[in-house]
């Protein structure tokens, strides 16, 4: 831990007037302290995908409701009690699946449930719109004005899942995915001359190499970035134009858009393999990348993992890996990518859904989730888990900051989360 245990500012009667590091004036202790500051990391986390949802014409008012209740509860002098503070953690857990849940409806309600797609990874020759982010609605706009313009369209980071909707795949402006993860964006932007699209966050302030052809829309705002009003993208596509073009270089695959009805139709095949011994574990291994070093684990895991096991996969964490050819277990594929971070959703219902299967409650399924960590979304998937009740974890590379040792005996008694070590002895830990 850190030479002190709580910082808290947020009043006038703070020590010195600077902050209290060690135990609040007002009596608030550490362990407090850090609780409000993960249930505000959640809230921001919920509040992504309720913006989102609401874009959409979908909201929840139960989940608005909690969102208010919650952070009220974050204020000076409202709330001391730590059960109620993890308890309220555990309600962020239940209003993110919610929201999570009503986002996914919705999208498949508009851009239909995604199905399987092989993407091109690269650049190709011609005029360039580069969109990162995870807004659908806006790239679904940009597709529609870029139609007839010559102009390609490419997702970045998290928009690649956006290839298996299939009421946007059928647009032939979207030309394939560059790059990888949210933080390769200075250099991939820099040596691209593309125009570049922001639609929600994961955007970093840019470089002067691509400031003026950086653009981005609604609350998203960067310093050098012109701001895009009412999806009128007619300034990205007339700089993508002026740019002149991309290169073509040598271009890859990967594939994308295993929605849950894809997943679920091979339900029997999956239940036969699983009951011969064929398919031995389901490993979920996702979440957030980050430039960490120590996030070569995730790639070393996967690579080591058995032959007779299924690797799930969503949120940009799965840059770290989602390159290697695992292939297949008779017809079944090994590397399975679910989509985005609010995708999440898909893989509780899947695990939902081979409880049914297979007759068994969630924590005795084959199944071990294996969750990288980085931003405030993931603090909500978090709970949402833990709300769910899913035990066994494994979570890395570095804990959660708000954890203290208090919270992670919380953590580790009542719910079995572990730390990662090193891929050889995690998977020694849950294989045997």
């Amino acid at each position: 831990m850190s030479d002190f245990d709580m910082f808290c500012y947020q009043c006038s009667q703070t020590v010195r007037g600077e902050g209290c590091t060690v135990k609040g004036v007002c009596g608030k202790d550490a362990t407090s302290a850090r609780l409000q500051d993960n249930l505000i990391f959640a809230i921001k986390g919920i509040s992504a995908y309720n913006y989102h949802a609401k874009e959409l014409g979908v909201s929840d008012p139960e989940v608005d409701e909690f969102l208010t209740k919650a952070l009220y509860s974050t204020l000076t002098n409202v709330n001391f009690d730590i059960p109620s503070l993890i308890q309220l953690g555990l309600d962020a857990g239940e209003a993110n699946f919610k929201v999570m849940k009503m986002l996914k409806e919705a999208h498949i309600e508009k851009y239909g449930e995604p199905v399987p797609a092989v993407v091109k990874q690269g650049a190709q020759e011609g005029p360039a719109i580069i969109v990162t982010g995870h807004d659908l609605k806006a790239l679904e706009e940009l597709l529609k004005q870029c139609e007839g313009t010559g102009v390609k369209v490419y997702t970045h980071s998290e928009m690649l899942p956006a290839h298996g909707y299939p009421e946007l795949a059928k647009y032939e402006a979207l030309a394939g995915n560059i790059g990888k993860a949210w933080f390769d964006q200075k250099k991939l932007f820099a040596d691209h001359k593309a125009a570049i699209l922001g639609t929600t966050n994961c955007v970093l302030i840019p470089k002067d190499e691509y400031a003026d052809r950086l653009f981005t829309m609604d609350i998203v705002k960067v310093p050098g970035a012109t701001v895009i009003e009412d999806y009128d993208f007619t300034p990205v596509i007339e700089k993508a134009k002026e740019l002149g073009g991309l290169t073509a270089e040598e271009t890859t695959e990967l594939t994308t858009g295993f929605g849950l009805s894809t997943i679920l139709s091979l339900a029997p095949q999956i239940k036969e393999l699983v009951l011969s011994g064929k398919i031995r574990r389901f490993f979920l291994v996702g979440g957030c990348d980050t430039p960490n070093p120590k996030m070569s684990y995730y790639r070393e895991f996967v690579e080591q993992i058995p032959e007779d096991c299924i690797v799930l996969t969503l949120a940009c964490g799965k840059f770290r890996f989602n390159d290697l050819d695992l292939g297949d277990i008779e017809g079944i594929p090994r590397l399975i990518d679910l989509g985005q971070c609010n995708d999440a959703i898909v893989a509780i219902e899947l695990a939902v859904a081979l409880c049914d299967l297979f007759e068994m409650e969630l924590n005795d399924l084959p199944l071990t989730i294996v969750l990288s960590w980085m931003e405030q979304k993931a603090a909500a998937i978090l709970w949402t888990l833990l709300y769910l009740g899913k035990t066994d974890m494994f979570l890395g590379p570095v804990l959660p900051a708000w954890c203290n040792e208090d919270i992670l005996n919380v953590l580790v008694s009542q719910f079995n989360l572990t730390p990662t070590s090193n891929p050889k002895d995690d998977l020694k830990k849950i294989l045997g």
